[in-house]
């Protein structure tokens, strides 16, 4: 099935209205994601260019880079939500229960919703077998929460022909990989309907940090602009803001100031509300009914 055949064209202004809770017009989800890198080979990303432009293995600073989310970032990132009694999504590479259960306690102690990323932070196609990749995902996650997820998001965003089937024979109810609205859409698939839940490239600070190589303050710039207009545009039509952020890039001491003062002025804008994954697609599905 062609990707386009997946997602029927839908224009918003056409769109019935779509009404938050309580009168609410954006709903602002925060995902925290942790993620297992492999320093026995290519680093997922880098922030430090090899010298000469050469790779090598092992590639201690760049793994180190991420690895500090882990060890200190995550905390500053929790404490502010905790602070605000917020609770995210937490989106984890299922490897990394065993390889950090001090992380995945606090989130589970927390009642953060966990999100399947695949095993390791490896693309789905760079996967030997996809099928068993997503199902050990999914396994892990139950087990250690005592529930199965009902989101996921690809590493990279990145997608196989087969992954939204395979997802839903998993149990997986939505994913984050389609960017292309600011309300959940139906993915079609084989094996039932798969659930789009609006993430952003643009308010991600993977993008921001080690691609646009932005300042400090980028995600809460274009967090709070992309919120105004959202309000601006008006509740009828109401929009999902997603808070892409990871512990090693937004977890450091010059950005989580701007991490704390994204939430606190989001906070403070009438009409928004703080939510999960989980709970934006029940909404969705309480007013749009199963297709």
């Amino acid at each position: 099935m062609k990707l386009w055949e997946r997602v029927a064209y839908s224009a918003i202004v056409d769109r019935p209205p779509l009404r938050l809770p309580g009168g609410a017009t954006v709903a602002v989800w925060p995902l925290v994601t942790v993620e297992v890198w492999d320093p026995d080979g290519p680093m997922p990303r880098t922030v430090l260019t090899p010298p000469q432009g050469a790779s090598f293995v092992p590639d201690v600073p760049n793994w180190s880079w991420a690895e500090y989310g882990v060890r200190v970032g995550f905390w500053r990132m929790k404490a502010a939500l905790d602070g605000r009694g917020l609770k995210a999504n937490f989106c984890i590479n299922a490897s990394a229960i065993a390889r950090y259960p001090r992380v995945c306690e606090a989130a589970l102690e927390a009642g953060w919703e966990f999100m399947g990323h695949n095993v390791v932070q490896k693309p789905m196609h760079a996967m030997e077998n996809e099928q068993e990749a997503i199902e050990a995902s999914v396994a892990a996650i139950a087990k250690f929460t005592g529930k199965e997820p009902r989101g996921w998001m690809g590493p990279g965003l990145t997608e196989t022909h087969r992954t939204p089937e395979l997802l839903v024979r998993a149990g997986i109810e939505y994913t984050t990989d389609w960017v292309l609205d600011d309300q959940p859409t139906v993915i079609e698939t084989e094996a039932g309907p798969l659930y789009s839940v609006p993430y952003s490239v643009e308010i991600n600070d993977v993008v921001l940090a080690t691609i646009d190589k932005a300042g400090s303050s980028a995600l809460y710039d274009r967090a709070l602009a992309t919120c105004d207009r959202y309000l601006e545009e008006g509740r009828d039509q109401a929009r999902v803001l997603a808070l892409a952020a990871h512990p090693y890039i937004h977890g450091v001491p010059h950005r989580i100031g701007w991490y704390e003062r994204c939430l606190d002025d989001l906070a403070a804008r009438p009409g928004v509300m703080f939510t999960t994954g989980g709970e934006i697609l029940d909404w969705y599905k309480a007013q749009r009914g199963a297709p």
